[in-house]
């Protein structure tokens, strides 16, 4: 039997990385659909301000601040939330960031580092905090916010990219163990969504959509289940298929688009 899917009667839902962007729109889009929704990041300033513009929704927002990057943080946060709130039965565990590289330089350590830190080691803290309250009640749902440019190598998303594609790999490995224990684990994989993290590339974005619009595909994700949450279409597919070439064609066809002016994001 499939893990079910979470309701707002279940209990309470936690979004992390949401002081902006699509995990602050998450947040605000559950609200609308009835969650209370515990919000995670560091700046406690914008959380409230997001909590505000929930006043009115027909659910809630409260936060809880917190650097997903600390495994203990990550800890106390979820046994607050239970604790105040009742049991986390849905966590969207979105918070990322997309460190800045010197023109000089293709690749550097502490841009890895920081990739790493936040996208991948902060939603295995996120996780680890989350499981063990969902596996004793043999139920809940989790969704880690990866990316489409995770699929496969792209022109200068070395850093970037090879941070989502270990979350992607973190996630199918998981989904085995999670499964036995009555959890439904999700990746999301967006395309290019209009968000502060999105404005500072300097490349042509395909399909570009609002976070208003992101976030709705994801939530209409979280109530349709599958494991792989991913949008537009006209973007997954290709990239889809990407995945199948065999290296020669792929770097080929890869090096013609670079050189055209086209760039990963």
């Amino acid at each position: 039997m499939a893990p079910s899917r979470m309701k707002p009667q279940d209990g309470v839902a936690w979004v992390t990385g949401a002081s902006s962007g699509i995990g602050a729109a998450v947040a605000l889009e559950l609200a609308r659909r009835g969650w209370s929704v515990a919000v995670t990041a560091r700046r406690v300033d914008a959380l409230e301000a997001l909590a505000r513009e929930a006043d009115g929704l027909p659910g809630r927002i409260v936060a809880h601040a917190g650097d997903v990057t600390n495994a203990r943080a990550m800890r106390t946060i979820v046994e607050t939330i239970e604790a105040i709130h009742g049991p986390l039965a849905l966590a969207f565990l979105n918070a990322g960031v997309a460190p800045r590289q010197r023109a000089e330089s293709a690749i550097s350590g502490e841009a890895v580092t920081e990739a790493v830190a936040v996208n991948l080691v902060g939603a295995a803290n996120s996780l680890s905090a989350a499981l063990p309250g969902m596996t004793q009640r043999q139920r809940g749902q989790l969704a880690v916010n990866a990316s489409l440019v995770g699929y496969r190598g792209l022109p200068g998303a070395a850093v970037y990219g090879a941070s989502k594609a270990a979350a992607i790999h973190l996630c199918e490995s998981l989904r085995f163990d999670c499964d036995r224990a009555g959890i439904r684990l999700q990746i999301v994989n967006p395309g290019f969504v209009d968000t502060p993290m999105t404005r500072r590339n300097r490349f042509a974005m395909p399909f570009l959509m609002t976070v208003g619009e992101g976030a709705r595909r994801i939530v209409d994700g979280f109530e349709r289940g599958g494991f792989e949450i991913a949008f537009p279409r006209r973007l997954v597919w290709p990239m889809k298929v990407l995945r199948l070439l065999p290296y020669p064609l792929y770097f080929a066809l890869m090096s013609r688009l670079a050189a055209s002016g086209g760039r990963g994001g």
